[in-house]
């Protein structure tokens, strides 16, 4: 995470850092990432980077979080909307990521993140959703969410019906861009995928 002096920073200084790490790690994932390619396009010494972040890694996954948070408010706003049904909102927040995909600058930048995504980018992506240690953040999430059709008992398998739901969105968004799929192709197949986990997959007797 960012040190006090990036905080305290202009918000100009700090956009000029943020757009210019964007840009590199848009070019080329996190591992093949260069902090001298990033001062270069920000104009600041290496020192100054430094007195801002800790390595490449910190300010990467500082720009991923803050993403990450965006998609969240995005999805509380989306459930507020269809008024707490989880299924439609875990659709509607799909199409809403795969169109974001398509505006200036955040196709490729996106694409290197899930195309490389490992357990901290996973972690990162998912912790501002239902992360356990933010007990208050999810109580929020969980009421919002209208649970009378749902077939959960506690509050304990709403969180893992939410963690369930965000792996089959992730691996979705992975197989997007490792695929080049269309977004009508894409929708088709994540809106199967979600009916299946609304059915349920036992056929009981």
């Amino acid at each position: 995470m960012p040190k006090p002096t990036f905080l305290n920073l202009s918000k100009e200084k700090q956009e000029l850092l943020i757009n210019a790490a964007k840009k590199e790690f848009s070019r080329v994932p996190l591992h093949e990432a260069s902090i001298s390619n990033i001062i270069k396009d920000a104009g600041i010494p290496r020192g100054s980077f430094y007195q801002y972040f800790e390595d490449k890694e910190d300010i990467f996954f500082f720009l991923f979080d803050e993403d990450s948070r965006r998609v969240n408010e995005l999805f509380i706003s989306i459930i507020k909307i269809n008024n707490g049904d989880l299924f439609a909102s875990f659709v509607d927040l799909f199409k809403s990521i795969l169109i974001s995909f398509d505006e200036p600058g955040n196709r490729q930048y996106i694409k290197n993140i899930f195309l490389n995504m490992n357990y901290k980018i996973e972690k990162t992506f998912t912790k501002n959703f239902f992360e356990e240690n933010v007990k208050s953040h999810f109580s929020e999430l969980n009421g919002l969410l209208n649970s009378e059709n749902l077939n959960i008992t506690s509050e304990e398998e709403m969180f893992h019906i939410l963690k369930i739901m965000i792996v089959v969105m992730i691996q979705n968004l992975v197989h997007v861009f490792a695929t080049e799929l269309p977004i009508h192709e894409a929708m088709a197949t994540f809106s199967l995928e979600i009916d299946l986990l609304k059915k349920g997959f036992y056929k009981g007797t």
